[in-house]
């Protein structure tokens, strides 16, 4: 009995450890640093309008801001750069949120234009799998996306 027992370990062990082995070895994303102008004016951006959270940062130097994203994931504001640029919308952030439209009121309430992926002002892209989507820019002219794409629970 204690040999068939030790067989049957070692066959479950032989099976699972491949899969834990590669689930281990996997990365996964620990924050975006994004490099900004005016600090004060990025934290009151993306906490007031994108409504992220702060966490702890372990600087305290007053030029950094640190977000909880998800729950391994955190998005690092750094004061420092020395003008503003334009960036590509290819290149954006994109924050899922649960209703697409309660976004547009705060983007709205706030006189932040936004527009379709194709440019139109003031309106929403539908993709062909039907998530929303729209396109602003940051105070730094970061491109940011928000979609519906919120996780179901």
């Amino acid at each position: 009995m204690k040999k068939i027992l030790a067989v049957c370990a070692a066959a479950f062990i032989m099976m699972a450890a491949p899969k834990l082995l590669s689930a281990q070895s996997k990365p996964v994303l620990n924050h975006i640093a994004v490099y900004v102008k005016d600090l004060k004016v990025s934290t009151a951006f993306y906490s007031d309008v994108i409504g992220l959270d702060t966490i702890p940062e372990p600087f305290h130097d007053g030029k950094h801001t640190w977000y909880s994203v998800s729950e391994n994931s955190h998005l690092h504001l750094i004061q420092g750069a020395t003008e503003i640029s334009k960036h590509d919308k290819n290149t954006h952030l994109c924050f899922s949120v649960p209703s697409v439209e309660d976004m547009i009121a705060r983007l709205n309430k706030n006189k932040i234009p936004y527009e379709s992926w194709t440019g139109e002002k003031m309106t929403v892209t539908t993709r062909v799998d039907g998530i929303k989507q729209l396109y602003f820019v940051d105070p730094d002219g970061y491109w940011l996306e928000i979609n519906n794409d919120y996780p179901k629970k």
